[in-house]
């Protein structure tokens, strides 16, 4: 492209990234400010008179620190889980050949088109039956071995299935078993899939709010998504500086993820395509 056509490419894309930008901006920006800058009019990019009363508040008013451990460590954790279940199970159904095996991945694809608020109350009185309500197990099992894994096998078996034959072959003339060819050479190769798994499962862990709200009710093991509606004065209204302020440190691991994972979470989308 000449000059003048680059120009003209980036301003365009400068200004379609406004509507995405901008609320963040106000966000981050409008957690230094005093409430009645908040609703200014115009609204203000840069906070008149910055103030730190709100991320003060925010660790005085609720457990904050251990609310973040909270959230960071179960997300770590599905994460980790999901990678392994989906992968294992995405190379079964790409890879290994058994009657049945289509319309059984079919079934396990209707695990997508189940919303979770049909089964959140079954759910609860299964995990109040194994006294497990109040804890963070519901939040860590339900993500791993549940619908939500679904659409990381579905993204694995798809990688896999573009994976050429002849890897295969090479593995079993070394004396390699099936779980060795997993291991060595076909997991090896399937890191952007894993990469787009993981920031799939990540935020979804991370974002989760109907899961917490339902089984924890001690304020001390609530996840971020939860305690951010705690953050309200005598009267249940909102505390709009100290909710923004906890709403940016909030979302710091997620921009944290995506950055280091961003190549393969776009690798891993394209590769799911090649094959059906």
């Amino acid at each position: 492209m000449s000059s003048r056509v680059r120009v003209l490419v980036y301003g365009l894309l400068c200004v379609l990234a406004v509507p995405f930008v901008f609320p963040t901006w106000w966000m981050v920006t409008s957690s230094f400010k005093p409430v009645h800058e908040i609703f200014a009019w115009p609204p203000a990019l840069v906070p008149g008179s910055p103030s730190l009363d709100g991320y003060r508040d925010v660790f005085t008013l609720q457990p904050f620190v251990q609310q973040y451990v909270n959230s960071a460590y179960i997300a770590v954790v599905v994460t980790v889980g999901t990678m392994a279940v989906a992968s294992l199970s995405g190379y079964a159904f790409a890879r290994i050949r058994f009657p049945g095996a289509n319309i059984l991945f079919l079934v396990v694809l209707t695990g997508l088109l189940i919303p979770s608020e049909v089964t959140i109350v079954p759910l609860f009185q299964m995990f109040n039956a194994w006294g497990l309500i109040d804890t963070h197990w519901p939040l860590i099992l339900v993500p791993i071995l549940g619908a939500p894994s679904v659409l990381a096998t579905f993204i694995m078996r798809q990688f896999f299935l573009a994976l050429p034959a002849e890897l295969e072959e090479a593995g079993r003339l070394d004396g390699l078993g099936r779980f060795g060819i997993f291991l060595r050479i076909a997991l090896p190769l399937a890191r952007p899939a894993l990469g787009a798994v993981a920031i799939f499962t990540f935020l979804h862990s991370w974002n989760l709010y109907l899961e917490p709200i339902v089984f924890l009710s001690t304020p001390s093991k609530f996840t971020l998504p939860q305690a951010l509606t705690q953050f309200v004065d005598a009267y249940g209204g909102p505390m709009w500086d100290v909710q923004l302020s906890a709403a940016s440190m909030t979302a710091i691991p997620v921009l944290i993820v995506f950055v280091i994972a961003q190549r393969q979470f776009i690798e891993g989308l394209a590769h799911t395509g090649l094959k059906g």
